[in-house]
């Protein structure tokens, strides 16, 4: 009997030394952004929605008018792969970033607040900024619903739902002493 017990022992503290440190916790990795807030918009919010947007149409010209809509199953399934992108990306700007990269402008048209304006601004309203960013994917959300339907005058609804979510959170926090009508 007595020497079962030190056998048991040296049972025990050899699958303890087999265990392996428990893993870190998401949480206790963090986020680790690289893109700024200006570039992340510019490459990937911007070009996706565009083309979500411009995936419906009415085009005149010369020759008249065209619509443009997508219409077999791999242009629908395009649209919603960009459609996709933008819901996803409005997760992303959740995670506390720089505005801007070092001496970049953030103004494009001369409304626009400096970086560290907007940042301050960001920073001084968090949750509104988050509901704005938890709004864009509710808005892409529609249009993924949309899409999923092949319902062509949805999407261009949805797509105006979008730019709604899109210009308020802007006239909010990257130029909001903008006076130009809305």
């Amino acid at each position: 009997m007595k020497l079962h017990r030190p056998l048991a022992a040296m049972a025990l503290s050899a699958l303890a030394a087999c265990e392996q440190p428990p893993a870190a916790k998401p949480a206790e990795l963090g986020f680790k952004p690289v893109a700024s807030l200006q570039e992340l918009m510019l490459a990937v919010i911007d070009p996706n929605i565009d083309f979500v947007w411009n995936s419906v149409a009415s085009i005149t010209s010369t020759e008249g008018e065209q619509e443009r809509r997508p219409t077999k199953p791999e242009d629908w399934e395009v649209v919603r792969q960009h459609a996709l992108v933008v819901a996803e990306a409005a997760n992303l700007l959740l995670i506390d970033r720089p505005v801007a990269k070092g001496g970049i402008n953030t103004a494009s048209g001369g409304a626009e607040l400096s970086a560290l304006a907007i940042h301050n601004l960001i920073q001084a309203n968090r949750e509104q900024f988050q509901q704005r960013a938890v709004a864009l994917q509710d808005a892409s959300r529609q249009l993924l619903a949309a899409i999923d339907q092949q319902n062509a005058d949805e999407l261009e609804r949805a797509g105006g739902v979008v730019e709604q979510a899109c210009e308020q959170c802007h006239s909010q926090f990257w130029y909001p002493g903008d006076k130009r009508p809305k």
